[in-house]
């Protein structure tokens, strides 16, 4: 039966650890897994403009021995009419798996229904999972595990804060949100989030006061304040959000080992200090590095290789 990677709270926490399990041994010898995906196809649909997502799922499949199709929305007949539905059916014809990076997550969730072959979701705006993944290994790497972590994002409730709430549950970590009030994240999501944190033992915290937030948090994490989309209201975010932003004075609230992250791309002087970003403490390009493994340990799983 094929499984999609659409929305964490559908796979259970023992799962969600197994990837970070997974992604740390393809990390550690990725010779191993050089054929793992041979023969392997998969379809990729980008409706948003990227770096990370498209670089590292055309490697990841490249290195696992696979084919990856970067698919545009001037490449597909979607531009034209097409239903998303119609689209699923044949490219499952001819695919193993379909990555989609969109914006209305219903795009993600139709894929999935109406596909037969796995679909991933590589970024919507509900929802970014992927990150999340790739954020909890770099946890797991500097400070040896994720459970019981305590991590404080600082910014607006988007898909990263959302991916971040919902992963960091299921892995049974302390995860707090930091906004402006009117910026929180989804009550829906909240809800999830909640749910699984009581059956791992993790936490969810969703304030207004820096102070609270960041008080024994370990990893500060940031995003950007205007979202793809969300363009005609930077002027108007950048107003509200100017005390949210990632200084060295709000930096040294958390814990004195703490590490700084940020998904990336990054606009120095807004939402962080280049003196943050670019500090001994900042982990971002391990971060990005990550997204590379875990997407390989998603791929392995959903499209048949040998874990």
């Amino acid at each position: 039966m094929k499984r999609d990677y659409v929305n964490e709270k559908d796979w259970e926490p023992g799962e969600i650890v197994g990837f970070l399990d997974l992604a740390g041994r393809i990390k550690g010898d990725p010779g191993r897994f050089r054929q793992a995906l041979a023969g392997k196809t998969l379809a990729m649909i980008f409706e948003k403009s990227s770096t990370r997502t498209r670089v590292s799922f055309e490697a990841g499949m490249f290195q696992l021995g696979g084919l990856a199709m970067f698919l545009s929305a001037r490449d597909l007949q979607l531009g034209r009419g097409e239903t998303v539905e119609d689209t699923a059916r044949v490219l499952s014809r001819y695919c193993d798996g379909i990555l989609a990076r969109t914006f209305g997550h219903a795009t993600v969730e139709m894929l999935a229904r109406s596909a037969s072959v796995p679909v991933i979701n590589g970024l919507s705006d509900l929802l970014h999972p992927c990150q999340a993944l790739a954020d909890f290994l770099t946890v797991r790497e500097r400070f040896g595990t994720e459970k019981g972590f305590p991590l404080c994002y600082v910014g607006d409730g988007n898909n990263v804060a959302h991916s971040l709430l919902l992963t960091g549950a299921q892995l049974g970590a302390r995860v707090a949100v930091v906004t402006p009030a009117g910026f929180e994240p989804k009550a829906q999501v909240l809800a999830w989030a909640r749910e699984a944190a009581a059956r791992t033992g993790g936490s969810i915290l969703v304030t207004h006061s820096l102070e609270e937030g960041l008080s024994g948090a370990r990893a500060v994490y940031t995003d950007v304040w205007a979202s793809m989309g969300q363009e005609e209201e930077a002027a108007e975010r950048s107003r509200k959000f100017s005390k949210y932003r990632v200084t060295a004075e709000v930096f040294a609230m958390a814990s004195p080992d703490s590490i700084f992250l940020h998904c990336l791309p990054a606009h120095r002087g807004e939402e962080v200090d280049a003196s943050v970003i670019d500090s001994a403490a900042s982990a971002v390009f391990d971060q990005a590095e990550n997204r590379l493994h875990v997407q390989k340990a998603l791929l392995v799983t959903l499209l048949g290789g040998p874990a």
